[in-house]
């Protein structure tokens, strides 16, 4: 086989491959004979149809699937003996006709991974990240937590409804006059707060007795989901049938127990504290990250092929949807333009794939490795991060794929801390 690669740019090549008359004679008499076992010819037994019957009737089929065979592993062969790094699936041109006794040649365009060499990556001017925790965050922590714990119970010392208070009631509404979809309810639960009455906030109730009705005004926005009311002001007859309070339990050790199991409130706070720490460092490291691949990229300009991005915008694409389904939203009823959506993530996926090209850059440049026991470390670390057993998580690494990514995985780190180790913050 003869293979010709021709650099058109530092992201493309083209490689022009002839495939030897035997191994097309060879191709073409397989495909026949695979043909003649399984085809059915009237006056013909299975097996035994003549090859010029077979080229007769179906030459075109077979030179077509004899044409693709050949394309696929000549192209596979000439990639890898000329150690051609390729980042996406080749353009096959000029493929020529298949005869028995001549060779066989076709031209493959295909991106390659850029050779990329990090000049600039010393000395980079970033922002120092604030991970202090102060007693406020902690606070603020614990009485949501409290806030989460709380219950509702009657009100049993008035009858009239004050901020705050939770609210049973019913309803009818029009706008316009008329009655629309949703406009008439009963033993609904609403917050006396302030809000938008679409989200179940009514601080126009404050000051009720119960078993009376209010009127209250809405106007709808014009993106609301009931068409015949965007943009409408609606009068909501509103009958307030009950009350309760939240009661929410004290912030104190048995609260703590409660809420951990055994611990006093002042565990509790260390814990929470941790916590907040943690997240604080996992946001500052992802922020430090961002901005040392984005000074990288202005400091050491190269192109990448379009295929690379493309399919850094499908990752990024997938792992927002992912999120959203954690979260259970469903985003087959948010209607994106996901052709809008992913050329918005075109700057960002950019930036990504040349950032950790240049990571790597530095890492081979720099001679950063990674030893097995810094795996092992990691994983360990990663165990007590999240908190599952040492033994379930090695299950999961267990594989060479897993193993490979891990070691990626922190090697990038180490480059990172490296870069930051020579850095100018500010």
């Amino acid at each position: 086989m003869k293979v010709q690669v021709e650099e058109l740019s530092p992201i493309e090549k083209k490689l022009s491959i002839e495939v030897e008359p035997t191994r097309v004679r060879e191709q073409l008499d397989r495909a026949y004979s695979v043909l003649g076992r399984s085809v059915k010819i009237p006056g013909f037994r299975p097996g035994k149809v003549p090859r010029r019957i077979l080229e007769q009737r179906f030459r075109e089929q077979v030179e077509d699937d004899v044409v693709q065979a050949l394309v696929q592993s000549a192209y596979l062969d000439a990639i890898r003996e000329h150690k051609v790094d390729v980042v996406a699936q080749p353009q096959i041109t000029n493929p020529s006709p298949i005869k028995p006794d001549a060779p066989f040649s076709f031209e493959a365009r295909v991106d390659v991974r850029p050779k990329v060499e990090a000049k600039v990556y010393e000395g980079l001017e970033l922002t120092r990240q604030d991970i202090s925790v102060p007693d406020e965050k902690v606070n603020e922590q614990l009485e949501r937590m409290r806030q989460s714990m709380g219950r509702l119970e009657p009100v049993t010392d008035r009858d009239v409804a004050q901020k705050g208070d939770w609210a049973q009631i019913d309803f009818t509404a029009e706008a316009e006059g008329k009655a629309f979809p949703g406009s008439k309810a009963e033993d609904i639960s609403v917050e006396i707060a302030d809000g938008e009455l679409i989200k179940g906030n009514i601080a126009e109730l404050a000051g009720v007795k119960v078993g009376e009705t209010k009127d209250v005004s809405f106007t709808f926005p014009a993106d609301y989901q009931v068409e015949e009311v965007r943009n409408k002001t609606a009068t909501f007859h509103i009958t307030l049938k009950s009350l309760k309070r939240q009661v929410t339990p004290e912030l104190n050790d048995d609260f703590a127990k409660e809420v951990q199991g055994g611990e006093t409130l002042e565990e509790l706070k260390k814990k929470v504290r941790e916590q907040i720490e943690r997240s604080l460092k996992n946001s500052a490291a992802q922020k430090e990250r961002d901005e040392i691949l984005q000074k990288l990229v202005e400091k050491n300009p190269f192109e990448v092929p379009k295929s690379m991005i493309d399919r850094a915008v499908d990752v990024m694409l997938r792992g927002a949807l992912r999120t959203m389904t954690q979260q259970g939203i469903d985003p087959r009823y948010l209607q994106f333009d996901f052709d809008k959506l992913r050329e918005e993530m075109r700057p960002r996926a950019e930036a990504e794939v040349k950032g950790t090209l240049l990571l790597e850059a530095i890492a081979e440049q720099q001679q950063i490795t990674v030893t097995e026991e810094e795996q092992e470390k990691k994983l360990e670390a990663l165990a007590a991060e999240a908190n599952v057993p040492l033994s379930q998580l090695r299950k999961q690494f267990k594989d060479e794929e897993s193993r490979e990514a891990l070691a990626m995985r922190l090697r990038e780190e180490k480059t990172i801390e490296f870069l930051k180790s020579r850095a100018k913050y500010s």
